[in-house]
Protein backbone atom coordinates (compact mmCIF):
# COMPACT_ATOMS: atom_id res chain seq x y z
CA UNK A 1 0.00 0.00 0.00
CA UNK A 2 1.46 3.69 -1.04
CA UNK A 3 2.01 6.19 1.80
CA UNK A 4 -1.08 8.34 1.54
CA UNK A 5 -0.55 12.52 0.17
CA UNK A 6 0.73 14.76 2.96
CA UNK A 7 -0.95 18.24 2.73
CA UNK A 8 1.52 20.97 4.63
CA UNK A 9 -0.79 23.36 6.62
CA UNK A 10 1.64 26.06 8.17
CA UNK A 11 0.72 28.91 10.31
CA UNK A 12 2.54 31.88 11.25
CA UNK A 13 2.51 34.45 13.96
CA UNK A 14 0.22 34.91 16.58
CA UNK A 15 -2.19 32.42 15.23
CA UNK A 16 -0.99 30.30 18.27
CA UNK A 17 -3.95 33.00 20.10
CA UNK A 18 -6.52 32.16 17.86
CA UNK A 19 -9.89 32.45 20.16
CA UNK A 20 -8.00 35.19 22.16
CA UNK A 21 -6.50 38.40 19.65
CA UNK A 22 -8.88 40.00 18.32
CA UNK A 23 -11.90 37.63 17.69
CA UNK A 24 -14.18 40.47 16.14
CA UNK A 25 -11.13 39.98 13.25
CA UNK A 26 -9.97 36.42 13.66
CA UNK A 27 -13.21 34.83 15.04
CA UNK A 28 -13.46 33.11 18.74
CA UNK A 29 -12.56 29.03 17.36
CA UNK A 30 -8.57 28.41 18.69
CA UNK A 31 -5.67 26.95 16.78
CA UNK A 32 -6.75 23.53 17.83
CA UNK A 33 -10.58 24.01 16.36
CA UNK A 34 -8.68 24.90 13.09
CA UNK A 35 -6.41 21.82 13.10
CA UNK A 36 -9.47 19.81 13.68
CA UNK A 37 -10.92 21.28 10.32
CA UNK A 38 -8.04 20.85 8.47
CA UNK A 39 -7.72 17.32 9.94
CA UNK A 40 -11.37 16.55 8.61
CA UNK A 41 -11.23 18.12 5.13
CA UNK A 42 -7.61 16.45 4.71
CA UNK A 43 -9.34 13.05 5.50
CA UNK A 44 -11.85 13.61 3.11
CA UNK A 45 -9.37 13.36 0.72
CA UNK A 46 -7.54 10.66 2.06
CA UNK A 47 -4.39 12.96 2.74
CA UNK A 48 -2.11 12.67 6.05
CA UNK A 49 -1.94 16.10 7.76
CA UNK A 50 1.00 17.76 8.52
CA UNK A 51 -0.26 20.77 10.59
CA UNK A 52 2.05 23.38 12.03
CA UNK A 53 2.07 26.91 13.84
CA UNK A 54 5.39 29.08 14.78
CA UNK A 55 6.08 32.56 16.12
CA UNK A 56 9.55 32.42 14.59
CA UNK A 57 10.19 33.13 10.77
CA UNK A 58 13.56 30.86 10.49
CA UNK A 59 11.77 27.48 11.82
CA UNK A 60 8.82 28.66 9.13
CA UNK A 61 11.64 28.64 6.70
CA UNK A 62 13.14 25.27 7.72
CA UNK A 63 9.52 23.54 7.39
CA UNK A 64 9.22 25.10 4.16
CA UNK A 65 12.86 23.57 2.92
CA UNK A 66 11.65 20.43 4.73
CA UNK A 67 8.53 19.57 2.96
CA UNK A 68 9.75 20.79 -0.54
CA UNK A 69 9.91 18.08 -2.22
CA UNK A 70 7.45 16.00 -0.58
CA UNK A 71 4.26 17.67 0.50
CA UNK A 72 1.10 17.04 -2.28
CA UNK A 73 0.27 20.86 -1.35
CA UNK A 74 1.01 23.77 0.64
CA UNK A 75 -1.60 25.96 2.19
CA UNK A 76 -0.13 28.35 4.51
CA UNK A 77 -0.89 31.34 6.63
CA UNK A 78 1.99 33.57 6.76
CA UNK A 79 0.34 36.11 8.82
CA UNK A 80 2.14 39.09 9.27
CA UNK A 81 5.59 37.87 7.61
CA UNK A 82 3.34 37.52 4.47
CA UNK A 83 3.63 41.19 4.08
CA UNK A 84 7.57 41.30 5.68
CA UNK A 85 9.10 38.55 4.41
CA UNK A 86 11.49 38.16 1.09
CA UNK A 87 12.90 34.94 2.66
CA UNK A 88 9.54 33.00 2.33
CA UNK A 89 9.22 34.51 -1.14
CA UNK A 90 12.40 32.85 -1.67
CA UNK A 91 11.69 29.45 0.09
CA UNK A 92 8.33 28.96 -1.58
CA UNK A 93 10.32 28.99 -4.91
CA UNK A 94 11.66 25.48 -3.88
CA UNK A 95 8.34 24.24 -3.14
CA UNK A 96 7.43 21.96 -6.00
CA UNK A 97 3.72 21.14 -5.19
CA UNK A 98 0.49 23.98 -5.24
CA UNK A 99 0.85 26.15 -2.88
CA UNK A 100 -2.04 27.82 -1.27
CA UNK A 101 -2.13 31.49 0.56
CA UNK A 102 -5.00 31.81 3.19
CA UNK A 103 -5.93 34.92 5.16
CA UNK A 104 -8.85 34.20 7.93
CA UNK A 105 -9.62 37.83 7.80
CA UNK A 106 -9.88 40.32 4.15
CA UNK A 107 -6.64 41.74 4.31
CA UNK A 108 -7.34 43.46 1.37
CA UNK A 109 -10.01 45.31 2.93
CA UNK A 110 -7.92 45.94 6.39
CA UNK A 111 -4.72 48.78 6.85
CA UNK A 112 -2.90 49.54 3.60
CA UNK A 113 0.09 47.65 4.35
CA UNK A 114 -1.50 44.10 4.45
CA UNK A 115 -2.14 44.94 0.74
CA UNK A 116 1.08 43.65 -0.41
CA UNK A 117 2.04 40.08 0.24
CA UNK A 118 5.14 38.36 -0.73
CA UNK A 119 3.65 35.06 -0.80
CA UNK A 120 0.92 35.61 -3.62
CA UNK A 121 3.52 35.68 -6.68
CA UNK A 122 4.36 31.95 -5.63
CA UNK A 123 0.68 30.90 -4.58
CA UNK A 124 -1.20 29.12 -7.19
CA UNK A 125 -4.53 29.99 -5.34
CA UNK A 126 -5.32 33.19 -2.45
CA UNK A 127 -8.14 32.62 -0.49
CA UNK A 128 -8.78 35.98 2.14
CA UNK A 129 -11.71 36.38 4.68
CA UNK A 130 -13.36 33.19 4.20
CA UNK A 131 -12.66 32.78 8.40
CA UNK A 132 -11.40 28.66 9.18
CA UNK A 133 -13.59 27.78 5.85
CA UNK A 134 -10.96 29.04 3.90
CA UNK A 135 -8.61 26.39 5.22
CA UNK A 136 -11.08 23.67 4.14
CA UNK A 137 -11.68 25.47 0.84
CA UNK A 138 -7.61 25.70 0.02
CA UNK A 139 -7.50 21.73 1.22
CA UNK A 140 -10.74 20.98 -1.62
CA UNK A 141 -9.11 22.92 -3.86
CA UNK A 142 -5.66 20.72 -3.85
CA UNK A 143 -7.03 18.27 -6.53
CA UNK A 144 -7.93 21.13 -9.00
CA UNK A 145 -4.42 22.80 -8.75
CA UNK A 146 -3.01 19.65 -9.60
CA UNK A 147 -5.29 19.14 -12.82
CA UNK A 148 -4.20 23.06 -13.96
CA UNK A 149 -0.53 22.28 -13.57
CA UNK A 150 -0.60 19.13 -15.83
CA UNK A 151 -2.92 21.01 -18.44
CA UNK A 152 -0.71 24.34 -18.39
Amino acid sequence: MSPRPVVAVFNGPNLDLLGEREPEIYGEGTLGDLEDLCRTAAEAHHYDLDFRQTNHEGVLLESLHEIRHTAYGLVLNAAGWTHTSVAIHDALALVRCPVVEVHLSDVHAREPFRVHSYVTPQAALVIVGRGPQGYADAIDALPGLWAHRREG
